[in-house]
């Protein structure tokens, strides 16, 4: 019993020293404090920013929108674009109570006209000449063929790796089979692409589309080529053959997915080339009854000349996004270069006027140049009254297909050295 009380007390005795030499530990009490002094400093902080967002909302009620800042960036912008959509509809509205079909207003060709579209065809024109890597090339091209409709069977190339760069594939060639030229039509469709409006002109606004048209001779510029000063009109200036001739014209739209080179319509001989740097504006079927004038204002290359019914003239309009209009015979001829800062619309007064090479003739068919990304066609020429048109508005034509003849009969298979000794002797 006493070894029992012995063992006992000795265990209390080192127990109770353990338990004094335990002291509270001051990492804790530095703890405790910490974390009490974080959490009211938390509670202050978010009570000031709760005062702060309480005053910003009360300054931004008593005074956001009509500070001097305000008036300029909100206010103004709004005033300003429902100022432009009224102006827009009462305009409407006037074409309408007239009968007329809906055309731009003087101030919207202008606001048109402003934006950088000749920098942006340059930029992708830059673009469109960079190299494909050869694994991104089906891809690429296939989805734009899929886009826009593009026919690969019909290139002269089907693979899509055999194009460096986009505008390799946009100028791409056809095999020689895929599209006929019709040897007995007088005149033959120069490219593929759709027909926006032909017909005869009979004054100084010919159409460009039905209900809208254009200065036809703001279009060819003065008719410095004609001898003939005592005319009334025009259309009777620039006749070359016979008076009792009538002046035609056929507008052909190339689609971004069509056939981008361009033939010789007819066997004919240019002599002169003029060159009109203007703007680069869409000339979608859109665009073209919007805005009338177009291809007054857009950037052109106008080719005159002459064919066995007198007066001929074949024109290639530029558009947005069409790095250049290229004519192979015509190397001199440089399209979409800078011309400055000038915004507005640009008449087109002054051209460069070049006299081509005497020898110059082109058969019907012949391959005469290229564009790049879509654009428009226009032809106009003088043939007799009963000249007739094979096509119907918004037809879909292609390079090679009968345009008109003379008369109800099919031409006879044209000699082409008879055909030069004809035209020159005229």
């Amino acid at each position: 019993m006493n070894l029992v009380w012995n063992w006992f007390v000795f265990f209390y005795r080192r127990f109770s020293r353990v338990v004094v030499k335990i002291k509270p530990s001051p990492i804790r009490l530095t703890i405790g404090k910490r974390s009490l002094f974080t959490s009211k400093q938390k509670e202050q902080n978010s009570n000031q920013h709760q005062q702060q967002q309480q005053q910003g909302r009360q300054s931004k009620a008593a005074g956001g929108w009509l500070t001097w800042r305000g008036v300029f960036l909100r206010w103004t912008p709004i005033g300003i674009c429902m100022i432009a959509a009224a102006q827009w509809h009462l305009h409407n509205r006037e074409l309408d109570r007239k009968g007329l079909p809906r055309t731009a207003a003087s101030w919207q060709m202008n606001i048109y006209c402003s934006l950088p579209l000749r920098m942006m065809s340059r930029a992708w024109g830059w673009l469109a000449d960079c190299r494909v890597p050869t694994p991104a090339r089906p891809l690429l091209y296939g989805l734009y063929s899929t886009a826009f409709g593009v026919n690969i069977e019909e290139a002269a190339s089907s693979d899509f790796k055999n194009y460096r760069s986009l505008a390799e594939f946009f100028t791409r060639s056809l095999k020689e089979d895929v599209r006929y030229v019709d040897p007995k039509s007088c005149i033959v469709s120069p490219c593929d692409g759709r027909v926006l409006h032909f017909g005869t002109a009979t004054n100084c606004h010919i159409e460009q589309v039905k209900g809208v048209s254009y200065s036809l001779e703001e279009f060819l510029g003065p008719a410095t080529w004609s001898d003939k000063n005592d005319c009334p009109t025009i259309v009777e200036k620039i006749k070359k053959k016979s008076p009792d001739n009538a002046l035609y014209q056929c507008v052909i739209y190339l689609a971004p997915g069509d056939y981008h080179r361009f033939h010789s319509p007819a066997a004919w001989k240019p002599e002169i080339r003029r060159h009109f740097s203007g703007e680069l504006l869409s000339v979608s079927p859109k665009v073209a009854k919007w805005m009338p004038g177009l291809f007054c204002l857009n950037e052109r290359a106008l080719y005159v000349g002459k064919w066995t019914h007198g007066f001929f003239s074949f024109t290639a309009v530029g558009a947005t996004n069409v790095g250049s209009v290229q004519i192979y015979m015509d190397e001199k001829l440089k399209t979409n270069q800078w011309v400055g800062l000038e915004v507005g619309t640009h008449r087109c007064k002054q051209y460069d006027e070049l006299v081509l090479p005497a020898d110059s003739f082109l058969g019907k068919g012949e391959l005469l140049g290229q564009f790049n990304m879509g654009s428009t066609i226009v032809l106009i020429f003088e043939a007799p009254r009963d000249f007739k048109f094979n096509l119907q508005p918004g037809q879909v034509v292609r390079m090679g297909q009968r345009l008109g003849c003379v008369g109800d009969k099919d031409d006879t298979i044209e000699d082409l050295n008879k055909t030069k000794k004809l035209i020159e002797s005229m």
